[in-house]
């Protein structure tokens, strides 16, 4: 089956509790989100653990896949659907040997020779950005939207655009033949995350 990467929510938990976490999850997930990326860059192993099984429970119930961030032993503890990995993290090639064939493999690009080497290492997908300034990654390199056409017309796997997108924002990436919008405070942040995401679907959709 495709996997459908159009509404990309990546987690921050920091200053809620684990149910109003878990909440924004599954409203996001009702809103319209089609994949989440746990993103746990503090947690020890055992809280990640704990975490990712019960958000698991979640996507499950919806059917939505789950991708773990980085952590290939968490992904693999708790049959995640697949990993994320950054250009800091577990090369490409090896991940995809620790994972296996058929779990998706995610990696982060910058720049088209990233992304060509992503593709041949093994990458399901590509997360593309920083594209707009922001607040949840400090060291995120810019993107410029010429970049992020010039890796989806080089690239064919999927490009997920992401980097501070949000619902003022996300209609300029109109006519880049992105797979998805990956957003982390649009939905975390917002007031009501399912709304939220019914808007940010509502964009995607009309982007082409």
């Amino acid at each position: 089956m495709e996997t459908d990467y159009s509404l990309y929510l990546v987690t921050d938990r920091k200053d809620r509790t684990e149910q109003e976490f878990l909440n924004i999850i599954e409203e996001s997930i009702k809103g319209g989100v089609t994949l989440i990326q746990l993103r746990e860059k503090t947690a020890s192993t055992q809280e990640f653990y704990n975490i990712a099984r019960k958000v698991k429970e979640i996507t499950k119930k919806y059917n939505v896949p789950l991708i773990i961030n980085d952590r290939i032993d968490i992904a693999l503890a708790i049959d995640a659907d697949g990993v994320h990995v950054g250009q800091e993290d577990m090369p490409t090639q090896i991940a995809r040997k620790l994972i296996g064939p058929n779990k998706i493999l995610g990696v982060s690009a910058h720049i088209l020779e990233e992304a060509k080497k992503a593709k041949e290492d093994g990458a399901d997908y590509l997360g593309v950005g920083a594209i707009f300034t922001t607040s949840t990654k400090n060291d995120a390199n810019d993107v410029s939207i010429e970049t992020l056409k010039n890796i989806t017309k080089s690239i064919n796997i999927p490009t997920v655009a992401i980097g501070g997108i949000n619902l003022d924002n996300a209609h300029q990436l109109k006519n880049t033949k992105i797979a998805g919008f990956s957003v982390v405070s649009a939905i975390m942040n917002a007031n009501n995350p399912k709304v939220a995401s019914q808007k940010l679907k509502e964009i995607y959709k009309n982007l082409d």
